[in-house]
């Protein structure tokens, strides 16, 4: 079946957002030229959206900018709005009221227009270029975002991007999750294969420590019971130091039994329990983000794994959700 293609709306510039829709035996799933934005997925047998999404391109631009976004070039949070490249230091702009540069700033691909480069039977793919000094990263970088359905159960996300110059790059998307259609995603089960984890500042920056997870309310190894603030999480789970072979690392099941299955490339995968974030005319912690991505604020920390971009390298991530209806 064809991906259809569709004009979702507008944006405060009068510029065409586009939908398109990808659909198998399993999913509908729907994805945005605006921030490479999953907007809505749908599982058969289950009649609501399973990720939190709108219908109006103004919410995207305002309160829900992260809602699904394809989050890029840097993903999380760089500390002091500083960091070194290749003996460069660059010096971000947070924007007001912000500690620490969040999510790229004013640069980050959420707030981008990207193009609809191709689409398939099963796939689309988009793509952003990023220029040379935007929001004071260097390098004029080419990324291409591919959503597929490789399988009827199964999304696929492949994020590919190079530079011309030394730069950072850590992709992320950052959707929010809630397998039951409630007003929260308390009574939701949360399992995640991370035996460390970094410990957090009252800024969401990481201390640099690197802690077990055995003795916490961090250890979801064997899986257990979750929810907005129960415990607080805004914390990045380590997986491992560096991009490896795709695997499943995270499994989040609601109270329904529809049960979806995080495998990625990444070392890392960030939980925001969404205490802070809210849709319009909606409750905070409605949804939990699951974002898989290299560990935040590395180039500030020898020990986590680098996420330096350098010419004639090719930066490859790849993401899948599966799902199971009850």
């Amino acid at each position: 079946m064809a991906v259809e293609i569709a004009e979702f709306g507008r944006t405060r510039a009068a510029e065409a957002v586009r939908v398109a829709t990808l659909r198998s035996a399993a999913l509908t799933v729907r994805v945005l030229t605006l921030g490479a934005i999953l907007q809505d997925l749908r599982l058969a047998g289950v009649g609501r959206s399973l990720t939190l999404g709108s219908d109006s391109v103004a919410d995207y631009e305002g309160a829900m900018r992260f809602h699904g976004s394809l989050i890029a070039p840097v993903a999380n949070r760089i500390g002091g709005n500083r960091a070194e490249v290749c003996g460069q230091v660059l010096r971000f702009d947070p924007g007001p009221e912000q500690p620490n540069i969040l999510h790229s700033g004013a640069a980050g691909t959420h707030l981008k227009l990207w193009s609809m480069e191709e689409s398939g039977p099963d796939a689309v793919t988009l793509a952003l270029d990023l220029p040379h000094g935007a929001g004071s990263f260097p390098g004029n970088r080419t990324i291409r975002a591919t959503y597929s359905l490789p399988e009827p159960d199964c999304l696929r996300l492949e994020v590919v991007a190079e530079t011309d110059r030394p730069t950072l790059f850590n992709a992320a998307n950052h959707s929010y999750w809630n397998l039951d259609g409630s007003e929260s995603w308390q009574g939701h089960r949360l399992e995640i294969a991370a035996d460390h984890y970094l410990p957090a500042t009252d800024d969401v920056l990481p201390t640099g420590e690197i802690a077990p997870v055995a003795g916490t309310v961090f250890d979801f190894l064997a899986g257990k019971p979750a929810g907005p603030g129960q415990p607080p999480l805004d914390h990045c789970f380590c997986l491992s130091d560096g991009r490896v072979a795709l695997r499943p690392v995270l499994t989040l099941t609601g109270a329904t039994g529809v049960a979806m299955t995080l495998s990625t490339t990444e070392p890392g995968v960030q939980v925001y329990d969404g205490s802070g974030a809210a849709r319009p005319g909606r409750q905070a912690g409605e949804g939990v983000a699951i974002e898989a991505q290299g560990w935040p604020d590395a180039p500030n920390h020898r020990c986590f794994p680098s996420i330096l971009l350098r010419p004639g390298e090719t930066y490859r991530q790849i993401t899948e959700w599966r799902f199971v209806a009850p």
